[in-house]
């Protein structure tokens, strides 16, 4: 399966997602937003699946939103608000969070091969696999702040298993970006890899040699022992609906393009 910004290809029980927007490295739009979020659907449905490999084709996992995408949000402010809050029938996760949250919640194991920059939205997708294998030199960022918004594509299911709280608001208010090491230190990454893809395709391959309900038994216990799941994930919607084109909000999308400081209310 493939299309314009996300293919899917399957062999030997193991499947390879790969964001296919390379020139603007991997960044998401609304068709980023959708593909992912259909590839996942699939996938759920998908039988003698084992694993999955969640990648970015070109020299970045994904650089976060992109900026002309969030600039365009300004436009249908009410009903784009309504559609944070409203998920589709009625799952937990809104179309915003669903390309994220998806992955945590395939039975089998996904793995996330990360190269270059990891940031933003890019990051919370990251956050949706249950192992993330990154170059040395790659960067992450949870890099919301920075728009004057909230990380609301799962960040509150993802990211509590991984971290400890003070260390996450520090990540999230100052949107700094965090070299590999520290990102492994911290809880981001599970290792290093000078070829993460490679990595990535032998982790896959090892556990598609296990038993199928082994592997999947396994995912669903560590999901369900570690803090996270989907309780909080109206909470971001309704905060992030609430943030979304105030005049704070635009003012920092304004200072971020001009690159100038902010001058906030």
């Amino acid at each position: 399966m493939a299309d314009t910004r996300v293919s899917v290809t399957i062999e030997d029980g193991i499947a390879e997602v790969t964001l296919t927007r390379p020139d603007k490295l991997n960044a998401f739009d609304m068709a980023m937003f959708d593909a992912l979020s259909a590839a996942g659907d699939r996938l759920a449905g998908e039988q003698g699946l084992r694993a999955v490999v969640l990648r970015g084709e070109g020299r970045a996992f994904c650089a976060g939103i992109d900026i002309a995408t969030l600039g365009s949000f300004a436009a249908n402010l009410d009903s784009l608000r309504q559609e944070i809050v409203s998920p589709p029938g009625g799952r937990a996760a809104n179309r915003f969070q669903h390309p994220c949250t998806v992955w945590a919640d395939l039975k089998v194991p996904v793995i996330a091969a990360v190269q270059g920059v990891c940031f933003g939205a890019g990051m919370q997708l990251a956050l949706g696999a249950d192992i993330r294998i990154a170059a040395p030199d790659a960067q992450f960022s949870i890099m919301e702040s920075r728009w004057g918004l909230i990380p609301d594509m799962g960040l509150t299911k993802l990211l509590p298993p991984l971290m400890r709280a003070d260390q996450a608001l520090e990540l999230i208010l100052t949107a700094r970006q965090v070299p590999a090491p520290e990102a492994q230190a911290l809880g981001l990454v599970t290792r290093l890899a000078d070829d993460p893809l490679a990595a990535a395709r032998d982790t896959a391959r090892a556990i598609a040699a296990r038993s199928p309900e082994a592997a999947q038994g396994a995912k669903a216990l560590v999901r369900a022992a570690w803090p996270g799941g989907d309780a909080h994930l109206a909470l971001e919607a309704r905060l992030q609906a609430a943030i979304i084109g105030s005049e704070n909000q635009m003012e920092a999308v304004m200072a971020g393009m001009q690159k100038r400081a902010p001058r906030f209310r």
